[in-house]
């Protein structure tokens, strides 16, 4: 087998295996990805423009200035954004990363957690804490099956208190459907042996993020604001009976029912996004 033929294979090799951490540039990407895998950098963080996400404007700004604190390096919380779905909760959080580092090239990075590597959140810990950069950790979703007592002790202690809690560089942002993260149930009312023990316990979960920010459905008024913005930013026009109607269709008003429709004015003009 000539040399030549061997050096291919070993470089087909390399190009199939995973990065190690090690190998990760930690202070050169805007986003990162850790999975089972392993890490991986993102070359490009795609987010809306700020301007663009309309209907939560409380929400906006306790996001976006809590990421801007903690790119300056200045006392920041983690962040639980909790609510109904499609209402901007992930896209607002990417968008307050990409603002933050605009304003301050090279201070903070996203790093995207996949659900099934939880298990190896204070590996990247260990990593991210050795970088002169601050971070914020993601995780999209969470949500954690009934009897499992393990995953939600796991999160208070890395948010604080446990000896392998995030390290100061870091904050977390964790998006959920419920404010309590773990599913409640009514019969927990009836539970006669400390039943009030039970939920507080589940509630304490989420009363360890300094910012737990609700999303709820938005109203029929905000719903076209959406549209107006994303219409005059793409140059579309629209009816309003038309948008309404679509929303009916779908069943539902959120922010990314009024995105779905937006694309297909875009694509009813002929024109890309």
């Amino acid at each position: 087998m000539s040399e030549e033929l061997l050096a291919r294979i070993a470089q087909a090799l390399e190009r199939l295996a995973p990065a190690s951490a090690d190998a990760i540039d930690w202070a050169l990407h805007p986003a990162y990805v850790w999975d089972n895998g392993g890490p991986r950098a993102v070359e490009a963080l795609v987010a809306p423009p700020l301007a663009l996400l309309r209907g939560i404007d409380p929400q906006k700004e306790a996001v976006v200035g809590n990421v801007t604190r903690h790119a300056a390096g200045h006392a920041a919380h983690d962040m639980l954004l909790w609510g109904s779905r499609g209402m901007g909760k992930s896209a607002l959080l990417r968008a307050g990363i990409a603002a933050a580092q605009a304003a301050l090239p090279g201070s903070i990075a996203l790093v995207q957690v996949a659900p099934d590597a939880l298990s190896g959140l204070t590996a990247l810990f260990t990593k991210l804490g050795k970088v002169s950069r601050r971070f914020v950790v993601y995780i999209d979703d969470l949500g954690f099956e009934d009897g499992d007592a393990t995953g939600p002790r796991q999160l208070r202690s890395w948010l604080e208190g446990g000896v392998e809690a995030r390290p100061g560089n870091v904050r977390l942002a964790v998006t959920a459907n419920r404010r309590a993260i773990v599913a409640r149930h009514l019969s927990e009312q009836d539970d006669p042996i400390n039943p009030r023990d039970a939920i507080d316990d589940k509630l304490a979960l989420a009363d360890r993020f300094g910012l737990s920010i609700g999303f709820h459905a938005c109203s029929q008024d905000d719903y076209l604001a959406i549209i107006e913005g994303y219409a005059a930013e793409y140059g579309l026009s629209f009816t309003e009976s038309d948008a309404l109607e679509w929303s009916k269709r779908r069943g539902a008003r959120s922010g990314r029912v009024a995105w779905q429709y937006v694309t297909e004015l875009a694509g009813r003009a002929g024109q890309s996004l």
